[in-house]
């Protein structure tokens, strides 16, 4: 459980949600180009998904430390 508290491990975690949020607003505004307009998508939904993506980032980061015990498992 140490390992929660290192610096590193949130460095890394927050690297790995800011990719996993990139990766969920690409995926959306993608969605989006298959219909009609590319800029229908609503910016509340867009960062709403991108949020969501990287909280659940962040809890798998959680959650894999106290299962492996290590800071760099996800």
């Amino acid at each position: 459980m140490s390992k929660l508290i290192t610096r590193t491990f949130w460095i890394d975690a927050g690297e790995r949600a800011a990719k996993t949020a990139a990766q969920a607003a690409v995926g959306a505004i993608g969605q989006a180009a298959v219909g009609i307009d590319l800029f229908t998508i609503d910016f509340v939904t867009l960062v709403g998904v991108a949020g969501g993506g990287a909280l659940l980032s962040l809890l798998t980061s959680v959650a894999s430390v106290q299962r492996t015990g290590t800071a760099s498992a996800v």
